[in-house]
């Protein structure tokens, strides 16, 4: 039996960077394009350090990709956007893995602090979050506006309703 209030395929609300989350497809090549919005603008900087530190403490490597610090500053104003106020702690918490304990049972390990504090620093200099008086980050009108307009060119670009 089918419900009477049962989705149908046409969406009437607005389509924004908040959608994203229901569509697996859409949120890779979301992460695909914001970086590339970010460093073509020349808008943040790098720091020095991005070439040899590792993404958390369960890690072996540091990331192979030269940008991955625009995607991952990209992933982190999403989750902004999409869950509303975060601040280190839970972006710590987000970024967590399993750490190999050799012959032990494998544990949660949370992501490096020191990188999460680095791109928030960054996403707050070009203006696309802000610091919250009860702690933690929010996303700026601005910021909201710019994923926005990424989210609908990557609607634009693959077709997809």
């Amino acid at each position: 039996m089918v419900a009477s209030n049962a989705r149908s395929n046409t969406c009437t609300r607005p389509w924004n960077a908040f959608f994203l989350d229901q569509i697996v497809h859409l949120i890779i090549c979301f992460a695909q394009y914001s970086p590339n919005y970010f460093f073509l603008y020349e808008q943040m900087e790098v720091p020095q350090w991005v070439d040899i530190v590792k993404t958390a403490t369960f890690k072996e490597h540091a990331p192979y990709d030269p940008d991955w610090f625009y995607i991952r500053a990209a992933s982190t104003a999403r989750k902004i956007y999409v869950h509303g106020r975060m601040g280190v702690g839970a972006l710590r918490k987000s970024y967590s893995g399993s750490k190999n304990n050799g012959h032990n049972k494998h544990h949660r390990a949370i992501g490096s602090g020191s990188v999460a504090r680095a791109v928030l620093k960054q996403l707050e200099s070009v203006g696309v979050i802000e610091k919250d008086g009860k702690g933690g980050r929010v996303i700026t009108a601005s910021g909201m506006r710019d994923l926005d307009r990424i989210a609908g060119r990557v609607k634009v670009d693959h077709k997809m309703i």
